[in-house]
């Protein structure tokens, strides 16, 4: 999302400096780089994950000092938005709202007689608790039953993945920060069942999922910067709805998988783009 974010300010022939701080998935220091970002006058912060990006809208949003978010899957139950076509005062972005269908089909089509799937999310964060009822809904038009387990907190996700994969055939991941942050701990105790773990997005196939049906946050990253940029031309943020991200791409580790024993059908492999070799 960095990445992609400074690409969009570039191609818009932004000339800009960037104070880049990494919370590490902690909510304090989430608040305290918050506030110390609304104290320094800066002309438009943005926040990577939803965590991030409520902490900068609570402080700044006194100060007038735009928000752009990135990576946030429900901008509404986050409340940085009013609705999908109607933003808040200062602030908006782009969402990440997960292809939860292409997900399920692509599982469907690797595992054909899988029944349970399973995931772990955090029950503090707006986004898992949003995609979770987005699977719930969905998962019965691909004959599967999803089997949740709720975390409150790192410390909780090795006894809940020991739980999980007793009861499950695969396990797939959100975006949950918690969950991925953790995520050698579920593969680990995955790959010793011979669970398949199916990823959200290119990067946690490449560190040890089978596969995913996901979105390319470098894309995602440059449609922020793009939305920046209008805002630093003059736009008034508050005039600019959130957009979401529609595109996703499949992904495969063919190394992953061969740990596992499982064989991906040539219908994925064929369309899939590598990576984790």
């Amino acid at each position: 999302c960095y990445k992609g974010f400074e690409e969009g300010l570039k191609a818009e022939g932004i000339k800009y400096q960037i104070d880049s701080q990494s919370a590490k998935n902690d909510d304090a220091t989430n608040t305290q780089i918050a506030q110390n970002f609304a104290a320094g006058k800066m002309d438009l912060v943005c926040g990577i994950a939803t965590p991030s990006a409520q902490a900068l809208y609570t402080a700044c949003k006194e100060k007038d000092i735009p928000v752009v978010f990135n990576a946030v899957s429900d901008p509404v139950a986050a409340k940085l938005a009013k609705s999908e076509t109607e933003a808040l005062d200062g602030i908006t972005g782009v969402s990440d709202k997960l292809p939860v269908e292409a997900q399920l089909k692509l599982i469907r089509e690797i595992m054909p007689d899988a029944k349970k799937i399973g995931i772990l999310y955090t029950t503090s964060e707006a986004n898992s608790v949003s995609t979770i009822e987005t699977y719930k809904e969905k998962a019965g038009d691909f004959g599967f039953e999803i089997v949740e387990r709720g975390i409150t907190n790192a410390a909780d996700i090795a006894a809940a993945a020991d739980v999980l994969v007793q009861d499950v055939d695969c396990i797939t991941n959100m975006t949950d920060n918690t969950v991925v942050a953790n995520l050698p701990t579920i593969l680990e105790k995955a790959t010793a069942k011979g669970i398949p773990v199916f990823g959200s997005e290119e990067e946690q196939v490449t560190n040890g999922c089978v596969a995913s049906a996901g979105i390319d946050y470098v894309e995602l990253g440059k449609k922020a910067g793009v939305i920046a940029a209008k805002v630093l031309k003059g736009t008034d943020i508050s005039t600019i709805p959130y957009e979401t991200m529609t595109e996703s791409k499949v992904t495969i580790n063919k190394k992953a998988a061969e740990n596992i024993s499982l064989e991906l059908p040539v219908s994925v492999t064929e369309r899939a783009e590598v990576t984790g070799e």
